[in-house]
């Protein structure tokens, strides 16, 4: 389950930051860039919760600073998502589902105004300027705007897959049991019939005139046990 996880997140994060570099960066919009690795971040954060969240959106942060063509310090973005993924993580359910899309659409929100304000504030620190020069407001109102046009058509999608790659085949398999218990369920029962009495190994008259349950063997299905050789069910294997 956690193989899945990682390979869906990892595919996630590096289509998301190639689509954003070679497609959505060229598009020249006015005010801030749609940041579609953003999204990603919040869609898996919402389903796996605040740890992975934040683990999610600080690799993915990691890999924006590092991939060309960067020219902030490293570790910047990274700082930002992986704050965004972590808060965003924390309004997951406890049944892991949203009832409605409000949640996650105020969630995509507050994330492109909260991570425009970061990303704006830490660049102020190690002297970037840039956000001066463009106007802290169009960037914010652009970057809102941007994003939630942009989050119905990838942040249910990109939910459902983590949904259904969070999926435990054996505990699906046994009916939703911790473990898959269920699912083996049947080992339990066919002991239980063999230490029960009157059952499949148990008593040897099951039918009317003292007969056999099975034609032409005494003593039931297997057979009832000899006199002076043990109390032993004879033609069962000791496993």
């Amino acid at each position: 389950m956690y193989i899945n996880r990682m390979l869906l997140t990892a595919a996630l994060v590096v289509v998301g930051l190639m689509v954003q570099v070679t497609v959505l960066a060229r598009l020249q919009l006015p005010g801030a860039v749609p940041d579609l690795l953003l999204l990603v971040v919040l869609g898996l954060a919402l389903v796996y919760g605040h740890t992975a969240g934040a683990l999610v959106g600080f690799f993915a942060g990691l890999l924006a600073d590092v991939a060309p063509p960067a020219d902030h310090a490293v570790g910047r973005y990274a700082l930002v998502l992986c704050l965004m993924g972590y808060v965003a993580g924390l309004t997951r359910p406890e049944n892991g589902q949203h009832r409605s899309a409000t949640v996650p659409m105020l969630v995509v929100a507050g994330g492109a105004i909260c991570s425009t304000l970061l990303y704006a504030g830490v660049g102020a620190l190690v002297g970037d300027t840039a956000a001066r020069q463009v106007g802290l407001t169009g960037l914010l109102t652009s970057a809102t705007v941007y994003d939630l046009l942009l989050a119905p058509f990838t942040v249910p999608l990109i939910m459902a897959l983590a949904r259904r790659f969070e999926k435990d085949p054996l505990a699906a398999e046994g009916g939703g049991a911790p473990g898959g218990e269920r699912a083996y369920g049947w080992i339990s029962s066919g002991a239980g019939l063999a230490s029960s009495n009157g059952s499949l190994f148990g008593r040897g008259r099951t039918s009317r005139g003292g007969k056999a349950g099975l034609p032409g063997r005494r003593g039931g299905v297997l057979g009832r046990p000899a006199r002076g050789k043990g109390t032993g069910v004879k033609g069962v294997k000791r496993l």
